[in-house]
């Protein structure tokens, strides 16, 4: 492993964390808003089974997608990264949130819904500052 590739490794696992506690929030807001409607969700397996079939938590397969392959990324032990792989991840993310790509519309309906929430704003920040910098 190159300096660089250990330099790029670091900002990704970084970021992928990052992302795993924005996914967290996001999710957590799903929860609340399905909660609202239909009353409490009994356990961790229930809420595995609704986010895997439940049309409420669709908006969230986008994200949950980004960070499977990010996941992929990182733990290929024979692939050296680059700052290629920066830039996918800052494409990707840019796809989510552009109003021009129709693809994830269902994606930004729900953050609409979910930006406002406290921990949602705090997580976003976060991914948003370590792709900003990584960058530089």
């Amino acid at each position: 492993m190159t300096s660089s590739d250990a330099a790029i490794r670091t900002k990704l696992d970084a970021l992928a964390k990052a992302l795993r506690h924005y996914h967290s929030a996001l999710l957590d807001f799903a929860k609340g808003e399905y909660e609202f409607l239909y009353g409490p969700v009994d356990g961790p397996y229930k809420l595995y089974s609704l986010v895997v079939n439940d049309p409420a938590f669709q908006w969230l397969r986008p994200v949950s997608g980004l960070m499977a392959t990010l996941d992929e990324v990182l733990d290929a032990k024979d692939k050296t990264l680059t700052e290629q792989n920066v830039t996918d991840v800052k494409f990707a993310l840019g796809l989510l949130f552009s109003d021009t790509d129709t693809n994830f519309a269902e994606f930004r309906q729900g953050y609409a819904r979910a930006k406002d929430d406290a921990k949602v704003r705090e997580t976003e920040a976060r991914w948003r500052e370590l792709l900003n910098s990584a960058q530089a």
